[in-house]
């Protein structure tokens, strides 16, 4: 194993536990009737959605689960070209 396998494995375990703590920390989406009868998209907060926490929460999320497929890519294609 090569010093540049072990690092995109550690890589890989920590922003792994980055998207778990980041997903627990999110709000659920189901409003259910209450927001629908309710117009949750006409509220404050759905119309300033880009600058909440949430979104920003969210924001995060997909950076690490485009990082998270790179760092997978990148060492599966390392492992299978080492051989």
């Amino acid at each position: 194993m090569t010093a540049l396998q072990i690092v995109l494995a550690i890589l890989t375990i920590i922003v792994s536990i980055v998207i778990i703590l980041l997903v627990v920390l999110q709000e659920s989406k189901q409003q259910g009737l209450s927001g629908a009868i309710a117009g949750a998209a006409d509220s404050f907060f759905g119309k300033n959605k880009g600058r909440t926490m949430e979104a920003k929460l969210e924001k995060f999320t997909k950076i690490a689960g485009v990082l998270f497929f790179i760092i997978a890519l990148v060492s599966s294609l390392l492992v299978l070209f080492s051989a």
